[in-house]
C-alpha cells in the first residue's frame, strides 16, 4: 500500500501532467516529456526553489499532512452497552444523554474548569490566526474551553515596545489575552501563552503574568507538525529587517546589499522568518520552571511533538519531576502553521502511535507512585468519536483533547457568513436557513438568552465556534450515554476495542473479538 503522495499535491499548488499514470515511487509522471511547462513539485522547484517547501497560498490556509497512516483513529471502535450506568442511577427516565457531565477539570489544585474536554492549540504569529483572533478568543471564552497564544505574537508585533531588549508592550498581545476574557463566562477556561526560544529571550511570559493577568504559561518543545522552529513569510523588507534586530533567523539576509537589490527588483518577493531550535535539558528546564513560578506564574504546561520516543520519556518524566499542570502530546501530521510540505508529511511518530506511548510511559511512572501530569492528546482531531477514543485510549490519564484546524474551520466559517451577510450576498447553500446570524445560527437563541443585550456585539466567527463546540458536545454525550459512562470520570480503555491486528498490537487495546471474553463465558455457562 503506497501511503504517501509525491510530487503533487493541492497544498503545494502542483499537480502531474500525466494524472493517470505517475511513478508510485517518485511521483513523477511516468513519461517525464522535454517541453512541460513543469506543474509538479519538481518543475516548480526548477523556478522557485525553496518557496515550494511550504503549502500555499500561505498565510491564508491552515494545512495538515495528507499522508494515509497505516493506522489511525478510524482502526478503532466504540464499544456501548445494553446494561446498567455508570455515574447515574440505571433508570431510563434519568440516564438519557443531556443528562451526561462533560465537564472537567486540570492543574495541580483542579483551579482550570472546562465546560468541555478542549483545548485549543497554539495560534501564533501567523496571518490567519491574527485574522480570525477576535472570532476564536470570544467563541473559546463562551464554550469554556482553554485558548492558546502560539509562540512570536509579540516579537513579530510591529508596534511591540522594548527596553534593555526585553518586551515591555505589545498591543497584539494585549488584544489576544483581553479578546478571551471579555467573554469568559463564570471562570470556565483560560487563556495560556506559548514560549519558545525568541519568545524567552524577549521575557514574554513575564510580561503576560506581570502586566496582563495571565495565569497559565506553556513551555514549547514543539509540535506535530514539523520538526524545526516555526516560519512566516514576510513581504516588506523593513519588516523583515527589523526582525532580524529582534533576533529572529531571517532568509534570506535582509541586510546584505545584493539581497536588497534582488527585493527590490522583485526577483522575489517575500522573506522567511523562522524561529531556533529549542536545545532540551534537564536543568535548565527546572530551572525555566521555576523562574516562571517566581514570576507569577499559576499553572505551567508543555506542549511537545512527534519527536523521536527518548524525547517523549523526557517529556512525561521532566513534566513529573517538576509537577506541571499539563502535557500536550502532539502526533505527526497535523498543524495549522505553515510547516514545510514535505516534512509534515513524512517526519514524526503519528497519533495512535505516539499516544499509545505516552499511556504507556506514564503507566510506568504511575505504578512507581510518581507524580502524573493531566494529559492533552492533539493531531487531526475534528470529531466527537474521535475525541471519545483519544480519551479512552489515554484513561484514566487524558483529561483532554488538542484541537487546532478544526477550531479554526469553524472560526473562519462563521466569520465569512457574517461578512456575507453585511453584503447581502448569502450563499443559496446558507441563505436556505436564513438571512441573519440568529436565523442561520442554530446556537444563536441559546446565546441571545445568555448575553442579552450583548449578543449583538458577538462576533460571528465566535457563533462559528460555538456552534461546532455545541455539535462535538452532543456527540460525544450520545457516545457517552450508550456506553452508559455518564461523567469523563467513567472512560476507561474498556470503552473502544481495535479493528486490526495492528492497532491492538500498537495500542495494547484488545481485538475486537477478543473484548469480554471472559464475562461472555461466565453468561454462557451460567
Amino acid at each position: 500500500m503506497a501511503y504517501t503522495k509525491l510530487n503533487r499535491s493541492a497544498a503545494t499548488l502542483t499537480k502531474n501532467r500525466t494524472e493517470g499514470s505517475i511513478s508510485p515511487f517518485s511521483g513523477m509522471c511516468v513519461t517525464c516529456v522535454d517541453g512541460c511547462i513543469g506543474m509538479c513539485e519538481i518543475g516548480k522547484s526548477a523556478y522557485r526553489g525553496h518557496e515550494v517547501l511550504y503549502p500555499q497560498p500561505f498565510g491564508i490556509i491552515t494545512a495538515a499532512s495528507e499522508k494515509e497512516y497505516p493506522v489511525d483513529l478510524s482502526d478503532f471502535s466504540i464499544m456501548g452497552t445494553a446494561a446498567g450506568a455508570q455515574g447515574i442511577e440505571a433508570d431510563s427516565d434519568k440516564a438519557t444523554f443531556p443528562k451526561v457531565s462533560i465537564e472537567t477539570q486540570i492543574g495541580h489544585d483542579k483551579g482550570i474548569k472546562l465546560k468541555v474536554p478542549f483545548v485549543i492549540s497554539g495560534m501564533g504569529s501567523t496571518n490567519v490566526a491574527k485574522q480570525n483572533w477576535e472570532g476564536l478568543a470570544a467563541g473559546a471564552a463562551i464554550s469554556g474551553v482553554i485558548l492558546t497564544v502560539g509562540e512570536n505574537v509579540c516579537g513579530m508585533d510591529e508596534n511591540s515596545e522594548f527596553k534593555d531588549g526585553k518586551i515591555v508592550r505589545s498591543p497584539d498581545m494585549e488584544n489576544r489575552v483581553k479578546s478571551f476574557k471579555d467573554w469568559q463566562q463564570d471562570g470556565y477556561g483560560t487563556v495560556v501563552v506559548q514560549a519558545n526560544v525568541e519568545d524567552t529571550r524577549l521575557g514574554v511570559q513575564e510580561y503576560v503574568i506581570e502586566k496582563l493577568g495571565v495565569e497559565a504559561v506553556e513551555l514549547k518543545w514543539g509540535q506535530g507538525a514539523k520538526d524545526i522552529g516555526g516560519e512566516v513569510k514576510i513581504k516588506n523588507l523593513k519588516k523583515a529587517q527589523e526582525l532580524k534586530k529582534r533576533g529572529y533567523i531571517v532568509l534570506p539576509d535582509p541586510e546584505d546589499p545584493s539581497v536588497i537589490e534582488a527585493f527590490e527588483k522583485g526577483s522575489f518577493k517575500e522573506f522567511e522568518r523562522h524561529s531556533r531550535l529549542g536545545m532540551v535539558e534537564e536543568e535548565s528546564f527546572m530551572q525555566r520552571v521555576e523562574e516562571l513560578r517566581k514570576a507569577g506564574a499559576k499553572y505551567i504546561f508543555l506542549k511537545t511533538g512527534a519527536y523521536r520516543p527518548v524525547d517523549l520519556a523526557r517529556a512525561v518524566k521532566f513534566s513529573s519531576k517538576a509537577k506541571l499542570d499539563l502535557l500536550t502530546v502532539d502526533g505527526a501530521g497535523g498543524g495549522t502553521g505553515m510547516s514545510p510540505w514535505r516534512m509534515m508529511n513524512e517526519w514524526g511518530i503519528p497519533g495512535v502511535e505516539i499516544w499509545s506511548l505516552l499511556y504507556q510511559y506514564l503507566c510506568k511512572l504511575d505504578k512507581k507512585g510518581e507524580f502524573t501530569p493531566d494529559i492533552a492528546a492533539a493531531g487531526g482531531i475534528t470529531f466527537e468519536d474521535q475525541i471519545y477514543k483519544v480519551l479512552s485510549l489515554g484513561a484514566p490519564y487524558f483529561k483532554l483533547v488538542g484541537m487546532a484546524r478544526g477550531p479554526m474551520a469553524a472560526t473562519m466559517v462563521g466569520k465569512t457568513i457574517g461578512k456575507r451577510i453585511e453584503e447581502g450576498q448569502i450563499p443559496v447553500y446558507v441563505e436556505r436557513f436564513g438571512s441573519t446570524a440568529e436565523e442561520i445560527f442554530v446556537t444563536a437563541p441559546e446565546l441571545k438568552k445568555r448575553f442579552k443585550e450583548r449578543f449583538k456585539n458577538i462576533p460571528t466567527g465566535a457563533m462559528g465556534l460555538h456552534g461546532y463546540f455545541e455539535r462535538l458536545s452532543q456527540g460525544l454525550r450520545q457516545f457517552m450515554a450508550g456506553s452508559r459512562k455518564f461523567d469523563l470520570t467513567y472512560i476507561t480503555r474498556d470503552d473502544i476495542a481495535a479493528l486490526t491486528q495492528d492497532a491492538a498490537n500498537i495500542s495494547g487495546i484488545p481485538y475486537i473479538t477478543d473484548v469480554d471474553k471472559e464475562e461472555v463465558d461466565k453468561i454462557l455457562k451460567g
